[in-house]
């Protein structure tokens, strides 16, 4: 089997509201704490593990989706209103970019982590 990603620890001020924030743009499911975290499964493969902290350092969460899935996410943060943009640098202007032959964009959460979703993955063989 090759090695994959089980979980990873996102820091935040609100575990919960973080959670359900990320589940809803990404049309997951929150169910509920447990144990002292607050998971959504992105899928079979990876859990996101919100965990409330005082401090921490922003980080990067980048996620391949399909067309469809893509369409759907990017919907969602228009409808919330949450400004998007097309790179890392400009994650406000609204654009979406088409970076190695798919389609990307960028947003930030209330915890000033940068969420990233794109089509087609930047490493290919």
């Amino acid at each position: 089997m090759p090695l994959q990603l089980d979980h990873t620890i996102v820091p935040a001020h609100d575990k919960e509201r973080s959670a359900r924030f990320i589940a809803r743009l990404f049309g997951l499911s929150y169910d509920g704490t447990w144990g002292h975290f607050a998971p959504v499964k992105v899928n079979d493969t990876l859990t996101l593990d919100f965990d409330n902290a005082d401090r921490f350092a922003s980080n990067h969460y980048a996620f391949l989706a399909s067309d469809e899935e893509f369409d759907a996410i990017l919907q969602r943060v228009k409808d919330e209103g949450i400004a998007f943009g097309s790179g890392p640098g400009s994650r406000s202007d609204g654009r979406i970019n088409n970076r190695h032959q798919g389609r990307g964009f960028y947003f930030d959460c209330e915890n000033g982590h940068v969420w990233e979703v794109i089509t087609h993955t930047y490493i290919t063989d």
